[in-house]
C-alpha cells in the first residue's frame, strides 16, 4: 500500500533522513521505534507531505506522490495524527471533528461523525466544549478522531502515547488495533515500544536517519538488542 524508498530529507543544510526505505502492507500495522533524533517524526513528515525530500519517492496505492501536497494526500486517503496531537483548542469538539472532513465532497459525514462519536463516547458529552479545556487523553481522542473523519486508508500515528497516564495509554492502544481490525491501515510511531510491538505486524528501527534494524513485530519484541535499548532489560 505504502512504499517509500530510499528518502532523504533534509531540515534546511541538516541531513534528518539518509535513505529510509519503509514498506506498509495493506491492513497492517507498521511501527518504527528509535531514540528522540532518530527521524521518526521526520519520516511521518515526509510521508505526509509536511516535508519534501531531496532524494526518493513516496508511493501510495501504486501511484508517486513525493511532491503532493498535504491536502491533497488527505484526499487520496492519508490522515496525519502528529506528535503533540495539534487540535483546534479554541474550537469546540464537534468543530474539530467538522473540520477532519473538510477534503470530504460525499454525503456520508454527518453519518460519519455519529461513527466516531460512538467509537469515543467521551467526545459525543463533551462536543460543545472547546478542544483545549479537554485532558490529554481526551485531546488525543480528539486528534484520532479528526483524522478518522477524512475517512482514511492510511492513518499515521506520530507519538499518541506522549504524556498520558498508563491506563489512557492502554485504552489508546486498544483503540488503534480496533481502527486496524476495521480495514484501516495504520503506520505508528511510539516511544512505547513494548505497547508498539504487541498490535503490530511488523517494525523497523531508525537510528540517526537510518534503518538499522526491521523484521515480524513479535521477533523484535524477543530481540536482545532491542530489548535492552527499548524495552527497558
Amino acid at each position: 500500500m505504502l512504499n517509500v524508498r530510499n528518502i532523504h530529507t533534509y531540515y534546511g543544510n541538516i541531513q534528518a533522513l539518509k535513505g529510509v526505505t519503509i514498506e506498509v502492507p495493506k491492513g497492517s500495522i507498521v511501527t518504527i521505534l528509535g531514540a528522540n533524533g532518530a527521524g521518526k517524526t521526520t519520516t511521518m513528515k515526509t510521508i505526509a507531505g509536511v516535508l519534501k525530500p531531496k532524494q526518493g519517492t513516496v508511493e501510495f496505492l501504486n501511484k508517486d506522490m513525493t511532491l503532493y501536497r498535504p491536502d491533497q494526500l488527505v484526499e487520496e486517503g492519508i490522515a496525519l495524527v502528529p506528535e503533540g496531537r495539534a487540535i483546534l483548542s479554541g474550537m469546540t469538539v464537534l468543530e474539530n471533528l467538522e473540520m477532519g472532513a473538510y477534503t470530504r465532497k460525499d454525503g456520508e459525514v454527518s453519518k460519519d461523525l455519529e461513527k466516531v462519536m460512538d467509537r469515543f463516547p467521551i467526545l459525543r458529552e463533551r462536543k460543545s466544549q472547546l478542544g483545549g479545556t479537554l485532558s490529554g487523553g481526551q485531546q488525543q481522542m480528539l486528534a484520532i478522531a479528526r483524522a478518522l473523519m477524512s475517512k482514511p486508508k492510511l492513518l499515521l500515528l506520530d507519538e499518541p502515547s506522549m504524556g498520558l497516564a498508563p491506563l489512557i495509554v492502554q485504552d489508546i492502544f486498544e483503540i488503534v488495533k480496533e481502527i486496524n481490525n476495521e480495514g484501516t491501515t495504520v503506520l505508528l510511531v511510539e516511544q512505547n515500544a513494548r505497547q508498539a510491538l504487541k498490535i503490530a505486524d511488523y517494525a523497523y528501527v531508525l537510528e540517526i536517519g537510518k534503518v538499522v534494524k526491521e523484521g515480524p513485530a513479535i521477533e523484535l519484541l524477543e530481540d536482545t538488542s532491542i530489548k535492552e535499548a527499548y524495552l527497558g532489560h
